[in-house]
């Protein structure tokens, strides 16, 4: 199985607690975060990366290079900011699967790949995205899912429970190739909230662990939750 790491953000939001690195090698108990991402995409049978990198993009080569534990490793570099949705465009160009996952590269979710790749039918949608419930959304906006089928986003402003988008995503190959997209754009809102009635993405539940370390206090929680995988 392939993925797409998308590792080229400022992280902005990090920056009083890390400063010296990209967010992605933000160091978690001494070790770079994309480390532990790395560790559970292994374990999960994946064994081609591309990272999509910008912002710190040379720190991040350098460290893993072309290969890591097993990981056949390559670099989707921009050489100006894309958004997220222009990054993946970009990347996209240097997979060799049918589908491959996409991946947050400063979110952990112990998402079961395997059971996603097998459990995505890819007839009445076009792509998968993972989904958990939290008893808090106000940080992320909910996601609303009508048998089993996402058809909407809102924003978390109002607070309380439901379910949230990982930043997981099993996509085609093509999906990006025939939409009339700017070269900057986000993924998010820039294309998946403006097409998600069309796009019908199938909603894949993930109950494991969760964690977002776009912010210092969320960043602090991982140095003792995040779990080591071997």
């Amino acid at each position: 199985m392939e993925a797409i790491i998308l590792a080229g953000g400022l992280g902005r939001r990090l920056r009083p607690s890390v400063s010296t690195v990209p967010k992605p090698l933000a160091p978690i108990r001494s070790r770079p975060f994309l480390e532990y991402l790395f560790d559970y995409l292994l374990t999960e049978g994946i064994r081609s990366i591309t990272v999509a990198v910008g912002y710190g993009a040379d720190a991040i080569v350098n460290h893993f290079k072309s290969q890591y534990r097993g990981l056949t490793i390559q670099y989707s570099t921009e050489t100006e900011p894309l958004g997220t949705g222009g990054a993946l465009k970009q990347a996209l160009r240097m997979v060799t699967s049918d589908r491959v996952f996409v991946i947050n590269g400063d979110t952990f979710s112990q998402v079961d790949y395997r059971r996603m790749a097998s459990e995505f039918d890819g007839g009445s949608t076009s792509m998968a995205m993972a989904v958990t419930y939290l008893n808090d959304i106000s940080r992320y906006g909910k996601v609303n899912i009508q048998s089993g089928v996402v058809c909407s986003f809102e924003s978390g402003e109002r607070g309380g429970g439901g379910h949230i988008n990982t930043g997981v995503y099993l996509i085609p190959r093509n999906l990006l190739e025939h939409s009339e997209l700017p070269e900057k754009f986000s993924f998010e809102s820039g294309f998946l909230a403006q097409k998600v009635r069309k796009l019908r993405p199938q909603a894949f539940f993930a109950d494991g662990y969760f964690i977002d370390i776009g912010i210092p206090a969320d960043y602090e929680r991982a140095q003792i939750e995040l779990p080591e995988w071997e």
